[in-house]
C-alpha cells in the first residue's frame, strides 16, 4: 500500500494508539535506593477468621529462615496487607519501593531484607529465576493460584490468603508454587467452610414467551437468511449460528431455518476456513457449524463441502505452549473455554470419540470453587470462573461421561452462584444478573436434575424478556441483542446444545402458574452511559480531577507516595490529545514533562527514560517523543535531552549474552521488552523523518509478527502467544512505514483483531474481557475504518457499557469494579479512533493551569498489634508473636500498584505503574506504566 493510500486510510479517524503494556520491562542506572520503611505492627493471629480479615505469609527458606505469617484484619490492597502483616520491602532504585525487591520482618535475622545486596543488587529487574512471587487463596480453596493481579490493584477479601515465594517460575506460575497449603498458614489451619448449597431461591415459576422472541430472531435477519451487524454489509456467521439454534428450539424443521441454514452453508469457508480451505480451521467457528448440521438432521462431514469433524479431529494441540496452543489438547485456536466446550461437543454429536486430551483440557478449567474459566489459561495459572461457561461445560462433560465429580463440582458452584432472584451473575461477586450466563445455568441445571433451580432461572428470564420479544444482555437491559436472546430461547425451551434438535418432538411446557410478587433485587451500580460510545466529556473530567492528577502535573504511582508514574502521565497526556477536551490541561502536563518538572522524590521524566545513560530504555525514549510530536513539541530537545538521537543509539547490532538483558535481538532496541517498547521507538524515530535509522527496529518488528495467523506476540524475545493489545500497536506502527512493503502485514493483522471480537463487542486481554484490549483494537481496526466499522461501533459500545457514574472505566468486564486510572487513559484515547502514529493536537493559544500547592500528606494509618497470637502450623511463624511486630511500628508509604506479569525470557513481578510483563496467555491485568 502506497503512502498516499495509508494516509487516507488514516484519515477517516484513527485513535491513539495506548502505550501502556501488559508486557514491558523496566530498566534503570543512576538512582539512589530506596530506604523500605518498618513495618506496621501486625493484628493478633487469630483475629484474621474466614470472615474476617485476611492473612499473608512469606516464605524465607532459600535464605534459612521458615514461613512467616501475619494477620491484617482490614487490608485495602495485597500491598497493605504484607505491609500490615508485619513485614518490611525495598524496591528497585529505578522503580522506587513500588517494585518489591526484598522482603524482610523482625521474626527472622534481626529484620534482614532478602535477598541481601551481596546476592541482588535490586538495580534492575531480577531475573525470573530469583525473585518475590505473589501467590493468592480464597476462602474454601486449597491450593495457590498466580496472583493475576498486581499487590496494589488486588483488593483482598475476607479470608483470602497471600503467600510472598522467593525463586523462580515460567509463564503462568506453573512452577515455583508455595511448598505450604493455604490451610497451613489460616488461623487455626483447616479448611475454610463453603456455604451449603439450597435448592434454588424460592421464586415462582415463570415461562419465557418463545414465539415472541422467535419472531424477534426471525426480523434480525437479513434476507431471512443471515446476520448483519449495523452498518456492515457482511454476514455476521456467528449471530446467524445463535439465530438458527433459537429457531430451531423454537419452532422445529421449517422452511425459514433451512434458509438460515443453506446461507451457512454457502458461508463455511469464509466462516470457519478463514486462512484457507487447505489450513487449520478456526475451532469455534467449524464447531458452531457442525452443530447446526447436527441440529438440524444434515452432515457435518459435508457441510458447504467441509468435513468439519475431521478437520476438528486433526488440529487438536499435541503439546503447548505454541501458536494457537496454550496447552496440549486445545482445538488449536480455540481460546477459550466455550470454544473448547463447543469442539468437543460437536465431535460428541457428530458421534466421535473427542480425543481424551480435549476432554481432559476441560476438566483443567475447572477451579477450586467448582466455576470455570472463560479462557484457555495454561496449567497453574489464577483460575476465576463465571457461571455462563460453567454451564456450558457442564453440560458437555457430563454429556462426555467419566467426569461425575468435576461435574458435581459445577453444579455446587453453580446453586451457590445463584442470586435470590434467580438469576446468574456475569462474573463471581457481581450483584446483578446476566441473560447470558442465567441462560446457559439454566439449561445445565434442568439437564442435571437440578429443576428448582432451573425454573427459578427461567422465571427471571421471563422478567427480562422485552416487549419485542428480544432479550438484553443485562438485568434492566432496553434493547435486545441476539447473543442474549437465542439462549434464553434454548433456556425457555428446556433444551441446551447437547439436545437441540429439529426431529425431537415439543417440549413440555414448565408449570404456568404467573408469578405474584417479584424478588427484590438491586439495581445496577452503574448504569452505561447514553450514546453509541463513551460519555468522553465525562471521561476527561475523571483523568484530570485533582484526586488523580496531582498539581495537574502527573499521576503518581499510587496510594499516598509522591513519586510520578511517568508512563501513565504519556498515556493520559495521550488521552486529552486525542479528545481535545482540555487543551489547558493537556499543556500543563506537557510544560512539567518538557522542562523539568519534579515529582515529589526530585525525580523528571529522564530519570525514567534514562536516556543518555548505559541503561537508556527504547520504550520509553519512544514513548515520550512520540508525546513531543504529538504536541508539536521537538523530540530532539524534550527535557533538555535529544530522544530521537537516544533511539538511534538503542538500536541492538546484535543480541547481548547473558547475563546481559539489554538487547533481545539485533534490531531490537535496548530494554525494550515487548513489542509495545519495539513499536512505540520505530514510530517515534518515523515520526521525526528517520525511516533509515529505523531500517533495523522497522524490520525485527516485522519479523516478530505470526506468519500464519497474522498476529503479534506480546513480549521480546517473543514466547509464542498472539496478543490483540500488541498486534494493533504493531500495525499502527507498519502502517506507518512509507511505501506498501507492510500492508498485507498491517491487513493480516486487522483481520485477525476482528475475528478476536467477543460477542458483547470487547475483546480479550492480559485482564479477560479488557478495557484496555478493545481500546487498542479500536485502534489498529481504525486503520481500515471503512471495512472495518461494525466491529469498532460494536467495540465502542462495549467501551461505553465499562464506564462508571465517576467517568472512569472498570478494568475489565469481569473481576473487581472501580473506576481505573490505566484503563481510562486507554478506553478515552482508544474510543477515539486516532492512530498513535498520526495523533496531533497544537497547544497553541492554551495557557498552563496554575499549580495548586501541594495538599497534605495522608495520614499513616497503624494497627494497633497485640503479642498474643495463636500458633500456625508446622514451621509457621507470626509476625505479631514474640520477637515479631514491627519493632517500632509505623506504616509504609503505600505504593502504586498494578498487573503481575510473568514471561519466559523476562519475567519480572510488578507492584506498580512503573513496568510489567504480562504473557497474553495468562490474561493478566494490562498494566501501563513502564515501556
Amino acid at each position: 500500500m502506497g503512502t498516499a493510500q495509508q494516509h487516507d486510510r488514516r484519515a477517516a479517524g484513527r485513535r491513539l494508539l495506548s502505550l501502556f503494556s501488559a508486557a514491558a520491562v523496566t530498566f534503570a542506572a543512576g538512582l539512589t535506593f530506596v530506604t523500605g520503611a518498618a513495618p506496621a505492627a501486625a493484628d493478633p493471629i487469630e483475629q484474621c477468621t474466614p470472615t474476617h480479615g485476611a492473612v499473608v505469609a512469606v516464605d524465607f527458606g532459600p535464605f534459612g529462615g521458615g514461613v512467616v505469617r501475619g494477620c491484617d484484619t482490614t487490608p485495602t490492597t495485597g500491598y497493605e496487607l504484607l505491609r500490615d502483616g508485619g513485614f518490611t520491602t525495598e524496591g528497585t532504585q529505578h522503580d522506587g519501593e513500588g517494585f518489591i525487591c526484598r522482603i524482610g520482618t523482625a521474626s527472622f535475622n534481626s529484620g534482614t531484607r532478602y535477598p541481601t545486596p551481596a546476592t541482588e543488587d535490586c538495580v534492575l529487574t531480577p531475573q525470573a529465576t530469583a525473585y518475590w512471587s505473589y501467590w493468592i487463596a480464597s476462602p474454601g480453596q486449597s491450593s495457590w493460584s498466580y496472583s493475576p493481579l498486581g499487590a496494589m490493584d488486588r483488593k483482598p477479601k475476607a479470608g483470602d490468603v497471600d503467600a510472598w515465594v522467593f525463586g523462580g517460575t515460567d509463564v503462568g506460575g506453573s512452577t515455583g508454587r508455595p511448598t505450604f497449603t493455604p490451610d497451613d498458614v489460616r488461623a487455626g489451619g483447616g479448611a475454610t467452610p463453603s456455604p451449603t448449597p439450597t435448592d434454588g431461591p424460592s421464586v415462582p415459576v415463570g415461562k419465557i414467551d418463545v414465539p415472541a422472541a422467535a419472531r424477534w430472531v426471525s426480523e434480525q435477519l437479513h434476507d431471512g437468511s443471515h446476520v448483519v451487524d449495523e452498518g456492515s454489509e457482511t454476514p455476521n456467521y456467528f449471530l446467524t449460528t445463535e439465530a438458527a439454534y433459537a429457531l430451531a428450539a423454537a419452532g422445529g424443521k421449517s422452511p425459514a431455518l433451512d434458509k438460515v441454514v443453506a446461507a451457512l452453508a454457502s458461508g463455511a469457508t469464509e466462516y470457519a476456513y478463514p486462512a484457507g480451505p487447505e489450513e487449520a480451521p478456526d475451532a469455534p467457528a467449524a464447531a458452531r457449524l457442525a452443530l447446526v448440521a447436527a441440529v438440524t438432521e444434515g452432515d457435518p462431514r459435508a457441510f458447504g463441502g467441509h468435513d468439519l469433524l475431521g478437520d476438528l479431529e486433526k488440529n487438536v494441540c499435541a503439546s503447548g505452549p505454541a501458536p494457537g496452543c496454550t496447552a496440549k489438547g486445545d482445538f488449536r485456536g480455540a481460546a477459550y473455554g466455550d470454544g473448547q466446550a463447543l469442539a468437543v461437543l460437536a465431535l460428541l454429536r457428530g458421534g466421535v470419540v473427542p480425543p481424551a486430551d480435549a476432554v481432559t483440557r476441560l476438566t483443567q478449567l475447572v477451579c477450586e470453587d467448582g466455576s470455570v474459566t472463560s479462557i484457555l489459561i495454561g496449567p497453574g495459572e489464577h483460575c476465576d470462573g463465571d457461571p455462563m461457561t460453567t454451564g456450558l461445560v457442564a453440560l458437555v462433560l457430563d454429556e462426555a461421561g467419566g467426569q461425575d465429580a468435576a461435574v458435581a463440582k459445577m453444579v455446587a458452584y453453580l446453586k451457590k452462584a445463584q442470586l435470590r432472584s434467580g438469576a446468574f451473575p456475569p462474573y463471581n461477586g457481581a450483584t446483578t444478573g446476566s441473560v447470558v450466563a442465567t441462560a446457559y445455568a439454566a439449561q445445565a441445571l434442568r439437564a442435571l436434575g437440578e429443576a428448582r433451580a432451573a425454573d427459578a432461572a427461567v422465571w427471571w428470564l421471563s422478567r427480562e424478556q422485552l416487549a419485542d420479544g428480544g432479550f438484553g444482555f443485562d438485568e434492566g437491559a432496553e434493547s435486545a441483542a441476539l447473543y442474549a436472546t437465542a439462549p434464553a430461547v434454548l433456556a425457555g425451551t428446556g433444551t441446551s446444545l447437547v439436545t437441540l434438535t429439529t426431529k425431537a418432538p415439543e417440549p413440555t411446557d414448565p408449570p404456568t402458574t404467573p408469578p405474584t410478587t417479584p424478588p427484590t433485587t438491586a439495581p445496577p451500580t452503574t448504569p452505561p452511559p447514553a450514546g453509541d460510545g463513551p460519555d468522553l466529556k465525562k471521561a476527561v473530567a475523571y483523568l484530570t480531577s485533582p484526586a488523580n492528577l496531582q498539581q495537574g502535573r502527573y499521576y503518581a504511582a499510587g496510594g499516598s507516595t509522591t513519586r510520578a508514574d511517568f508512563g501513565l502521565t504519556i498515556d493520559g497526556a495521550f488521552a486529552l490529545a486525542a479528545t481535545g477536551h482540555d487543551n489547558d490541561a493537556l499543556r500543563t502536563v506537557v510544560d512539567f514533562l518538557d522542562k523539568g518538572g519534579k515529582d515529589g522524590e526530585a525525580r523528571t521524566v529522564h530519570d525514567w527514560t534514562n536516556v543518555g545513560s548505559a541503561h537508556a530504555m527504547g520504550g520509553s525514549m519512544g514513548k515520550a517523543a512520540v508525546l513531543a510530536q504529538v504536541v508539536e513539541r521537538d523530540p530532539r530537545d524534550f527535557g533538555g535531552k535529544d530522544l530521537i538521537a537516544g533511539l538511534a543509539d538503542a538500536v541492538c547490532t546484535a543480541k547481548s549474552p547473558q547475563p546481559d538483558r539489554s538487547c533481545a535481538d539485533k534490531g531490537a532496541y535496548a530494554y525494550a521488552m515487548s513489542v509495545f517498547g519495539q513499536s512505540l521507538g520505530v514510530i517515534a524515530q518515523i515520526r521525526a523523518g528517520e525511516t533509515k535509522a529505523a531500517e533495523a527496529p522497522i524490520g525485527y518488528l516485522a519479523g516478530l509478527q505470526h506468519t500464519a495467523t497474522g498476529a503479534w506476540p506480546s513480549l521480546v524475545p517473543p514466547t509464542g502467544d498472539a496478543d490483540v493489545d500488541s498486534t494493533a500497536m504493531a500495525a499502527m506502527a507498519l502502517d506507518l512505514v512509507p511505501g506498501d512493503t507492510h500492508a498485507g502485514a498491517v491487513d493480516r493483522a486487522l483481520a485477525w483483531i476482528a475475528a478476536q471480537q467477543l460477542p458483547d463487542g470487547g475483546f480479550p486481554g492480559a485482564a479477560g474481557n479488557s478495557v484496555n484490549s478493545a481500546a487498542l483494537a479500536v485502534q489498529g481496526l481504525s486503520l481500515d475504518a471503512g471495512k472495518y466499522g461494525a466491529q469498532i461501533a460494536k467495540a465502542r459500545k462495549f467501551l461505553a457499557s465499562q464506564q462508571n457514574a465517576d467517568g472512569g472505566f472498570n478494568v475489565a468486564k469481569e473481576g473487581q469494579r472501580g473506576s481505573d486510572l490505566r484503563a481510562s487513559t486507554q478506553a478515552v484515547g482508544g474510543s477515539t479512533g486516532i492512530s498513535f502514529g498520526v495523533l496531533t493536537r497544537s497547544l497553541e493559544g492554551t495557557t498552563p493551569n496554575p499549580v495548586p500547592p501541594p495538599s497534605a500528606s495522608a495520614p499513616v494509618i497503624v494497627t494497633p498489634g497485640d503479642s498474643a497470637g495463636s500458633a500456625g502450623g508446622p514451621g509457621i511463624v507470626d509476625t505479631d508473636g514474640p520477637g515479631g511486630g514491627s519493632g517500632g511500628g509505623g506504616g509504609l508509604a503505600a505504593t502504586g500498584g498494578q498487573a503481575l506479569g510473568l514471561a519466559a525470557a523476562a519475567a519480572v513481578l510488578v507492584l506498580a505503574g512503573w513496568g510489567a510483563v504480562v504473557a497474553a496467555r495468562n490474561r493478566r491485568s494490562a498494566v501501563g506504566g513502564g515501556l
